[in-house]
C-alpha cells in the first residue's frame, strides 16, 4: 500500500524528533525476522527506552537531514530499522546486540554517536557504555576511595597501639 504525503511527511516529522533528542543510533538490517520476533523486539525497545522505527530508506535520508545523524546515510542500503537510544547512549546497541546474538537473521549495519560514523563491529563498544544510574556509581566510588583510604590509615593508629600493648603484655606474662 502507497503512502500518501502527508503520512510521509507525519513518518519524516516523527522521526526527525526522535533523531533530535537521541543519544546515539544504530541502523540494522532486519530481513528474515518474523513478525512475532520484531514484536518482541519492539517491546524490549519500549522497556529499554529506545526508539525502534522500520522506514523507507528515502524517508529515513530526509528526517535525519539536519541531525547528528546525517552520517548515516551513506549506510542506508535495503531494508532498514533505526534505533534511537532515548535514555542512555548504551541502550539501543546494548539491545539489538543481544537480539542479534539471539537472531541471526538481525545484522547491525552502522552506529552513530555523537555525529561520528561507527562501522558494526563497534557495537561492543558502544554497547558496554555504562547507563546514567553506572555511570553515577563509578564517579562514586572514584569520589569515595580517598575519602576511605584516609579513614583506614586514621583507623590504623589506634589499632597498632592496641596490638603493641597486647605484644608488650603477652612478653610480660611469658
Amino acid at each position: 500500500m502507497a503512502l500518501r504525503l502527508a503520512q510521509k511527511q507525519a513518518i519524516v516529522a516523527e522521526v526527525n524528533k526522535a533523531a533530535a533528542s537521541a543519544l546515539s543510533a544504530v541502523l540494522s538490517d532486519y530481513r528474515g525476522l518474523t513478525v512475532e520476533e520484531m514484536t518482541a523486539l519492539r517491546a524490549k525497545a519500549r522497556a529499554a527506552g529506545v526508539y525502534l522505527r522500520v522506514v523507507r530508506n528515502s524517508l529515513a535520508k530526509r528526517a535525519l537531514a539536519g541531525t547528528d545523524y546525517e552520517c548515516l546515510d551513506e549506510a542506508l542500503v535495503g531494508p532498514s530499522m533505526l534505533a534511537f537510544s532515548q535514555e542512555d547512549p548504551g541502550s539501543a546497541a546494548r539491545l539489538l546486540k543481544e537480539y542479534a546474538k539471539e537472531y541471526d537473521a538481525l545484522e547491525v549495519k552502522a552506529l552513530s554517536i555523537g555525529g561520528q560514523l561507527l562501522a558494526a563491529a563497534e557495537i561492543d563498544r558502544i554497547a558496554m557504555l555504562p547507563t546514567l544510574d553506572g555511570a553515577r556509581a563509578i564517579i562514586m566510588s572514584v569520589m569515595l576511595a580517598p575519602i576511605t583510604k584516609l579513614a583506614r590509615t586514621f583507623n590504623e593508629v589506634p589499632g597498632k597501639l592496641v596490638r603493641t600493648l597486647a605484644a608488650v603484655r603477652d612478653s610480660k606474662e611469658a
